[in-house]
């Protein structure tokens, strides 16, 4: 009965003082999300309604009637074709990129749940803008290509999300997903159709520019209290387990995300091999590079979790060209050990030298890689493995980082506007500011009374 009163008090006590602190909130911090992110959320659907309601259809409804018995068995196995495909991408968009940022010991229902929000709005909100630019002023039609490039649009916002992990609201994330796959889709536009490039695996439009993007945003939004770290960013030892099981799945089905767009037949197949071969050079430079790069030669999981996913990043670019396997795995092992390096000397650098705070290293992983990918895609084409233009290849990197670097210092001002509800320093990289977090119960030590379960009590 004492202990129950007693925690009636402080109950009590935590409220009101929690009551008093909602007072003298300053408005940049006031996170109570009840009206201002419902009535965003409900009002970016009614828009996506109303504009597939005017300009979508499915792809077959173009199909006349002469033509509908010739070509929809065609265009249904082309569809069921490219599924499987589709499918692997969709798997590393919401389960790959999402478990992977769960390595933060506070923010697991925030990486995992704005993920999957951000990808949600932003499959709808690609499919409308790539559509519109790839129309030719004709109806949006819905096919499966058009599926999957809707999933890598989603792509370059959640690479950036990672960047700001922690120190954003839902809402803003919101906002930042309807300005970055705009001008994602404009980038795009231009590398494809104006410059005609080779970037099948999106080393440049999507890793390189989701990176870039993600930093500007990161130093605009710069935290000078957060210099020196939080009490809340850092990890555990399940943590990490749950970020590795996102790596995971991003290792095993990146083969399909550079390879799902790219023409059937030998170009495909190549960049499917050429991934693969990547992907398998890359972990052990990245295991390598990690014990050689830490004081005590032990391997540092948050190199793991996120090096070994570089030579994916890095081979994009040139996927599907002929740039026989030993070609690939060279590329892979570049950019593992330059994502091992990025992670031990840059991340720090850009912290305290240039002000911007990388909360999940995206810079290592996607930006740094996909550069490399772009510089090695000028290369092939310049040896003749591409009939596209080493002038343009050239551009396309320009392109993507100068558009990603604008777009995203003026998403930054846009998102520091002081309505937004964005968390205050002492509450970033904590769940409970906007989600409801079970509390965690004392263990019941009548429970575990038996000898063998003493080892586990202190962990629990």
């Amino acid at each position: 009965m004492q202990s129950n009163s007693t925690h009636r008090a402080v109950l009590c006590s935590y409220q009101h003082l929690t009551a008093c602190e909602a007072l003298s909130v300053p408005l940049s911090f006031a996170t109570n999300m009840r009206l201002k992110f419902p009535l965003m959320a409900i009002v970016l659907e009614i828009a996506m309604i109303v504009l597939f309601a005017l300009f979508v259809e499915y792809e077959m409804d173009q199909t006349t009637p002469q033509q509908l018995n010739i070509t929809t068995s065609t265009d249904m196995g082309k569809f069921l074709e490219l599924y499987p495909l589709f499918q692997d991408v969709h798997v590393m968009i919401f389960v790959g990129f999402g478990f992977l940022m769960t390595f933060l010991k506070k923010y697991g229902f925030s990486s995992v749940g704005i993920n999957l929000l951000i990808a949600a709005l932003g499959l709808q909100w690609g499919t409308v803008v790539q559509g519109i630019l790839h129309s030719q002023g004709q109806k949006i039609t819905i096919g499966i290509k058009n599926m999957i490039n809707a999933d890598f649009s989603t792509a370059t916002v959640l690479i950036s999300f990672g960047a700001v992990l922690g120190k954003t609201s839902p809402t803003q994330m919101l906002i930042m997903t309807i300005i970055e796959i705009a001008v994602f889709a404009g980038n795009e536009y231009l590398v494809g159709e104006i410059f005609k490039a080779s970037d099948i695996g999106a080393s440049m439009t999507i890793h390189a520019f989701g990176a870039y993007f993600g930093l500007a945003v990161a130093g605009i939004l710069y935290r000078s209290a957060l210099r020196r770290g939080h009490k809340n960013e850092e990890s555990t030892y399940y943590s990490h387990l749950f970020a590795m099981i996102g790596t995971l799945f991003l290792w095993m089905f990146w083969p399909s995300f550079n390879s799902a767009i790219a023409e059937p037949g030998d170009k495909q197949s190549r960049a499917i091999v050429n991934t693969y071969f990547s992907l398998v050079a890359c972990v052990v430079t990245a295991f390598a590079f990690s014990s050689l790069v830490e004081r005590r030669g032990k391997l540092n999981m948050v190199h793991i979790q996120n090096a070994t996913l570089a030579g994916g990043v890095a081979v994009g670019t040139c996927a599907d060209m002929a740039i026989h396997p030993f070609g690939s795995m060279t590329l892979g092992s570049i950019a593992g050990a330059v994502s091992v390096i990025g992670y031990k000397f840059l991340t720090p650098l850009f912290t305290t030298k240039l002000r911007i705070h990388d909360t999940c290293g995206v810079h290592n992983l996607h930006g740094l890689p996909g550069v490399v990918g772009g510089l090695a895609g000028i290369a092939a084409v310049a040896l003749g493995a591409s009939n596209t233009s080493v002038a343009m290849q050239a551009a396309a990197l320009g392109s993507s980082i100068g558009t990603a670097v604008v777009g995203g210092l003026i998403t930054g001002l846009i998102l520091k506007l002081p309505f937004w509800g964005q968390p205050s320093d002492q509450d970033c990289y904590d769940d409970s500011v906007y989600w409801e977090v079970p509390i965690l119960r004392e263990p019941d030590h009548h429970f575990h009374g038996h000898g063998d379960h003493s080892q586990l009590e202190p962990e629990v």
